[in-house]
Formats: structure tokens, C-alpha cells, sequence
């Protein structure tokens, strides 16, 4: 259940058109849901504003549509993340209202027409080899609900590039920055913008990079004020706290 839900529901009882103990137990009823390989948060939605994400890596294809199949019928709306074309198959065939983002292994299903989204978030990629990373972050910010636009292949090789997009740059409420190798482009763009930056380091790049502990250590290292760094490859976890912070001031 999410909030929206339960206002609904609420307001059902407010009218007359259900009763109060009918509504305790819808509200009560199936918390969670353990099946033989997973135990799924049903109230996920109403405590965090969204329902539980799958992350479909190290799991089957068949659990990993069984999983996103009873979510989706509780709350109408999946988010899957690390799908591989298996589980990606998977799930079309299960849910065939299931739409897949190839690039990033992610696939997203939705009962009703996906909102307008609020704010903007603007993600920003370093380079091409970078944006399975960056369109996770993006596809996970529009799903939960925020507007958000990619800039690709700007990194700090020419950064007349990155310069180009500075009306959008400044325009945005919160921006994502995905880069590997040396993982120097947060740092500029900090320096460039009064606006949240949430730093994702990648696994691209040649020996020394070390698979993506040299940019993570760069990026927790950076000079700039305002950037803080999720995990290497996480663009899930950095879509998720950019719409945190992108959605925070509308909340209140």
C-alpha cells in the first residue's frame, strides 16, 4: 500500500463507503508475504513512499518474476533493477504490461499512466562506456516520480562540453554525476553549481583503476562542497537519493 492508497481509503471511510473495521484490516492484512525463496515488504510503499525494488542479480528468472508478479499485484507499480535478458524475458512473459530498459537492466511495470514527475533531476555521464550506470539512475528517478534528463559524454577531457549544458546544469534541483577512470567530473561540477551532486563511480577504466576504487576514492575525496558518493556502479542508490532530495521540499 502507498500513501496515496491509503488516503484514498481513508477518505472511502470518511464518506460512508467503507466501514471502519473493513479498513483496519485491509490496512492490517498481509504486511509481508514469505514465499519459499523470498520474503516480500507489502508496506514498503507506505512507510518509504515507494514500494519495494528487485534486484534481479543472483536470483533466477523465475524468482525474479514470481517476486516482481505478487509485488506488482499488490501495489500496481515494479521497479527491477540488474535483470539480465533472461529475467528480462521473464518478466514480459509474466507481465506483459513490463517495460524494459536494455541499457540499463532495468525493467519497470506500471498499472496506471506514469505521473507527470515533479522537480528535475539532471544526470550527467562522463562517457559512453559510463551509461548503463547513468540510465539506471535515470530510469529510477523517473520511476519514482521525478523528472529527470540525461547529458551524455562530458567528461573532463573537454570540458567544453560539460560547459554547453550549464543553464541545465543550473537548473536542476539535484544532479547525478556517473564517471570512471579518474573520476574528476563530480568535483567540476560541484564547482560549477549551487545544487546537491550525488557522485557514482564506475568500473570503467584500465588496470590502475582497480575496477573502480580509484574514481570512489577520488570522489570521496573531493574538494568541492556538496557532493557525496554512492557505491561503484550504484546508479540505483543514486536515482533513489537524488528523488529523495529532489521531492524533500514538497513534502513538508
Amino acid at each position: 500500500m502507498r500513501p496515496a492508497e491509503l488516503s484514498a481509503l481513508l477518505r472511502r471511510v470518511r464518506r460512508g463507503a467503507l466501514a471502519p473495521a473493513a479498513a483496519a484490516r485491509l490496512i492490517r492484512e498481509a504486511p509481508f508475504e514469505a514465499l519459499e525463496f523470498a520474503t516480500l515488504d507489502h508496506q514498503r510503499g507506505l512507510r518509504a513512499g515507494f514500494p519495494e525494488v528487485v534486484f534481479g542479480q543472483g536470483k533466477t528468472p523465475d524468482e525474479v518474476a514470481a517476486i516482481a508478479t505478487r509485488l506488482y499485484a499488490k501495489s500496481g507499480l515494479v521497479l527491477v533493477t540488474r535483470a539480465d535478458e533472461a529475467a528480462q524475458a521473464a518478466l514480459i512473459r509474466a507481465l506483459p504490461r513490463a517495460r524494459v530498459h536494455p541499457r540499463a537492466r532495468a525493467v519497470v511495470v506500471r498499472r496506471a499512466r506514469a505521473p507527470r514527475g515533479a522537480g528535475s533531476v539532471l544526470v550527467v555521464c562522463a562517457g559512453t562506456a559510463d551509461l548503463p550506470v547513468a540510465e539506471e539512475a535515470l530510469v529510477t528517478a523517473r520511476t519514482l516520480g521525478s523528472r529527470a534528463r540525461l547529458v551524455a559524454d562530458v567528461g573532463v577531457a573537454g570540458l567544453h562540453r560539460l560547459l554547453a549544458h550549464r543553464r541545465s546544469l543550473r537548473g536542476a534541483r539535484v544532479v547525478v554525476v556517473v564517471a570512471g577512470l579518474e573520476g574528476a567530473l563530480p568535483s567540476v561540477v560541484g564547482g560549477l553549481v549551487d545544487r546537491p551532486v550525488v557522485a557514482v563511480p564506475t568500473s570503467v577504466g584500465y588496470g590502475a583503476h582497480f575496477k573502480g576504487l580509484a574514481p570512489l576514492l577520488a570522489m570521496l575525496n573531493s574538494c568541492a562542497a556538496g557532493v557525496t558518493v554512492v557505491n561503484v556502479d550504484n546508479g540505483f542508490g543514486a536515482g533513489y537519493a537524488a528523488h529523495l532530495i529532489n521531492t524533500a521540499a514538497r513534502k513538508r
